[in-house]
């Protein structure tokens, strides 16, 4: 059998892509970003950073860091059209749904959607990100029979996303510990909706319509959605003796529980999951409750031992969420829209060296004599 006809499922170790972005070391444990160490990167750098290394390719000067904020702030508004459509949606609608559907519109609004230069994709980069924050938000919102709310550009980009969630502005340590989060979500090499991203753009498709499939692809409970089911289970449990019996209860069912392993990290803990759980512990000995961080390192232990299992990032992401007062039907949405400054990279380098992706198959049904 030739290489080519190897039939691998889920394309688990095939390489698909070439890529200057990122790449998961799993040897010397780094994600790394255009030639850093996301994890040291996380504590000293913002959001707003990534964004730049992320688009532009260099990490960026102060000067061109506040640039990079500008140019979110001028983004901030979406056309009152978007907000009249979710307003049409089913109240039953998914907010993810309902978030895919505003980008969808979004791509109306481009006056030059069909130009894919470098400059264009950037540009449209940047107006996506500033818009995202607000797309994010009100389609929760409108979607709950509650009014939109506006962004406030006094505040950095990062706050202002915490502050439209909440409706309160954020102290500086918690808007800190949300722009980590984003930071740390933004980009994390070639999993399906960064694959998907990539599929569409390769037919030329416009980056609307990458990013439309990309939030489809991480609506799945198998990408996306894990930070959410997290928080379902610490709710549930309530204390570390009930979450650890949930767990074991689960384990005995032999139900997949979520927050744990991952198929590039396999037996080892998710170095991001590393940095949340030291913003967790923040929050927790702000609070004085260390409830939340007891109940997840209890979990921690107890999945290690009983499965070789370690935290991935949602694990420790979902209570640093719950404390920083974010509904838990917005955690895979703020994670699609920290992950938008990375797919918005991708779908930019594949524009710029494109093949289109077309894949055999391995037939397996009755053949014509």
């Amino acid at each position: 059998m030739k290489a080519q006809d190897t039939f691998v499922p889920g394309l688990e170790g095939v390489v698909a892509a070439e890529t200057g972005i990122s790449l998961l070391d799993t040897e010397k444990e780094k994600i790394v970003i255009r030639g850093y160490d996301l994890i040291d990167l996380s504590a000293s750098k913002t959001y707003a950073d990534l964004v730049y290394l992320l688009l532009e390719g260099t990490m960026p000067t102060d000067a061109e860091r506040q640039a990079v904020e500008l140019k979110l702030k001028k983004n901030y508004d979406v056309p009152p059209t978007v907000t009249d459509i979710l307003k049409l949606l089913p109240k039953e609608t998914h907010p993810m749904d309902g978030q895919r559907t505003a980008i969808s519109v979004l791509a109306g609004y481009d006056k030059s959607l069909d130009d894919r230069s470098l400059d264009a994709n950037k540009n449209r980069a940047y107006e996506l990100l500033g818009q995202l924050p607000a797309i994010t938000v009100n389609s929760y919102r409108i979607l709950n029979q509650q009014e939109a709310i506006e962004p406030d550009p006094q505040l950095s980009y990062s706050a202002n996303f915490l502050y439209m969630i909440t409706g309160n502005k954020p102290t500086q340590m918690q808007a800190e510990i949300f722009d980590r989060s984003l930071l740390l979500y933004s980009e994390h090499e070639m999993p399906n909706s960064t694959f998907t991203s990539r599929v569409i753009a390769s037919t030329n498709a416009d980056m609307y319509g990458a990013l439309s499939g990309a939030v489809a692809s991480l609506k799945g409970n198998l990408h996306g959605g894990a930070n959410e089911a997290v928080m379902h289970m610490l709710n549930e449990a309530g204390s570390v003796s009930e979450f650890e019996e949930l767990l074991r209860d689960k384990l005995k069912q032999k139900e997949k529980i979520m927050g744990f392993g991952h198929r590039v990290y396999m037996k080892k803990m998710d170095p991001r999951a590393s940095m949340m759980k030291q913003s967790l512990k923040q929050l927790c000995d702000l609070k004085g409750d260390s409830l939340l961080l007891d109940m997840c390192e209890a979990g921690e232990k107890l999945m290690a031992e009983e499965k070789g299992l370690y935290p991935n990032l949602d694990y420790y992401a979902a209570p640093v969420y719950w404390m920083l007062g974010i509904p838990i039907a917005l955690y895979t949405p703020i994670f699609f829209s920290s992950r938008t400054a990375g797919l918005c990279a991708h779908i930019i380098e594949q524009h710029e060296n494109n093949r289109l992706f077309r894949p055999r198959v391995k037939y397996t049904g009755a053949r014509y004599e």
